[in-house]
């Protein structure tokens, strides 16, 4: 998988072409070996208690990272049913500790930072991508205070502006599609996402520089996010890290621009660019051009991803099941009349056959497949103690598919949510944007962004399968993605 790729890059940036692969494998594996095992050697730390039961692997640093990048769900819940709900194994020189079910995943969203933290894990990946001074680059308690900021911004006043925006970016972008035919669903929504989310977030001004060279930057630094980034150290030659590192270069300078115009205009938009203009931490000091730079990359690239690929997975299940799409159309003409007006936040709200099928696209494809932390002092929890160094893991996949937890795990089941005790009979039971203190600050504008589009969407159009083809889950990327996703559409007859 990304190993491969990796080792063929290395090859041909240091010169290696004529190299055997084998050969550059055997000393790169040799290499990265040594250094991980003098590593730990100086690391560890023994505790009392009894660790976690080890999957065993005989093939040296890399452990299983091939069976597992391959299967990943089919390799946990394995492991759950062998070992039972806390368990570690090695990849690529790290041991990893799975937390799988309610009790288990406790530990971790009740943590406090200095006990399982997230620099250590997501700075490597995020901080070349959002820049310095914000996000995992920065303390633990200056994070904390920007996502306060954020929160400010996030308020049902602004969602009331936010799904008229919304739905006007939808109603231009999907001209393109016409009457009927054939499109990629993902690339649409992941383009479309980008578009409303620059405007609800990051303001007019930035909209309005939305143009295909900005889109390029946009894709050049969410090419940041991969499995290369997460393993190995940012100053490495790679294509895509030189891309990432040219366009956020360029991105903070366009924004930089548009913040200076902003801070000399005496009557500013209320939007989220200005919330940020005007926060001060709780030491009085404002936000530098730089941070609120990075905070605005961040907010649209943290969700970006997870929207698209959440709303593709959605289309794709109510293409599928075309009762239950003709059910949330009748809800669209009960909730909006018959005239189909243009639709608010009050109606969005009241939309919940809708709100129920997005929850269950979120509970059989949540976006995020693990959440990680860096195990900093000795962690106990179900007669288990995980050592300092461990990274400890979460994945919301497996938890939404414990057979012993839900009913027809495997089915596509948006009614089950009819019983609001469902997604709470266990509290950790069911954790699409993570929980506890640990939760997204993005959940209630990804409901309002997602819910807006397919408002417009479902009204607009009929969907089918192209020969009734479901997508596979594509595993080879960090946000598991649907593959080859084409839909067929139509205009909806009135």
């Amino acid at each position: 998988m990304f190993v491969d790729s990796t080792l063929e890059q290395f090859q041909e940036t240091l010169g290696l072409a004529d190299v055997s692969s084998g050969t550059v494998a055997l000393v790169t594996t040799t290499l990265l070996l040594s250094a991980a095992l003098a590593y730990r050697k100086l690391t560890e730390e023994k505790v009392e208690g009894k660790i976690p039961p080890v999957i065993p692997s005989t093939i040296p640093f890399l452990g299983h990272a091939v069976s597992f990048g391959s299967s990943p769900i089919e390799f946990l819940l394995a492991a759950y049913e062998k070992y039972g709900p806390v368990f570690s194994f090695t990849m690529v020189g790290k041991t990893f500790t799975y937390l799988v079910g309610s009790e288990a995943s406790a530990l971790m969203f009740n943590s406090k930072n200095e006990n399982l933290n997230a620099e250590e894990v997501y700075s490597r990946l995020v901080t070349p991508v959002f820049g310095k001074g914000v996000a995992y680059d920065i303390p633990n308690s200056i994070f904390l205070e920007q996502k306060k900021m954020f929160k400010t911004g996030l308020n049902i006043a602004r969602f009331r502006e936010h799904v008229h925006i919304i739905e006007n970016e939808t109603k231009d972008y999907f001209k393109r599609w016409g009457t009927n035919g054939t499109n990629d669903l993902f690339v649409a929504l992941s383009e479309l996402i980008i578009l409303t989310a620059s405007h609800c977030l990051h303001g007019r001004e930035i909209r309005e520089r939305l143009d295909e060279h900005i889109a390029q930057l946009y894709a050049d630094l969410d090419g940041g996010f991969t499995h290369l980034a997460w393993l190995l150290p940012g100053w490495l030659p790679f294509p895509s890290f030189r891309k990432r590192d040219k366009a956020q270069k360029e991105m903070k300078q366009i924004f930089h621009e548009i913040i200076q115009k902003r801070r000399a205009n005496p009557n500013p938009d209320d939007d989220m660019l200005q919330t940020l203009i005007d926060a001060k931490y709780k030491s009085g000091r404002s936000l530098s051009d730089e941070e609120i730079s990075g905070m605005l990359i961040g907010l649209l690239l943290a969700g970006q991803h997870t929207s698209s690929t959440t709303s593709t997975w959605m289309g794709f299940f109510l293409a599928k099941d075309k009762e239950l799409q003709k059910r949330v159309y009748e809800e669209q003409l009960r909730v909006c009349g018959e005239g189909l007006a243009p639709v608010d936040y009050d109606q969005l709200k009241d939309m919940q056959l809708l709100d129920r099928c997005l929850k269950e696209t979120l509970r059989l494809r949540p976006p995020i497949m693990t959440m990680m932390r860096m195990c900093k002092t000795p962690q106990n929890i179900l007669g288990y103690t995980i050592p300092p160094g461990h990274q400890v893991c979460v994945s919301p996949t497996t938890n939404h598919r414990l057979p012993d937890t839900w009913k027809d795990f495997d089915k596509f089941l948006p009614d089950r949510f009819i019983d609001p005790e469902v997604a709470n009979s266990e509290k950790f039971a069911y954790i699409p944007f993570g929980a506890g203190r640990h939760r997204c600050i993005g959940e209630s504008f990804a409901y309002v962004q997602i819910k807006t589009i397919f408002s417009y969407l479902i009204r607009k159009y009929e969907f089918d399968l192209v020969d009734d083809y479901f997508p596979e889950v594509n595993v080879s990327t960090m946000i598991h993605t649907p593959s080859k996703p084409l839909i067929r559409y139509q205009l909806r007859k009135p």
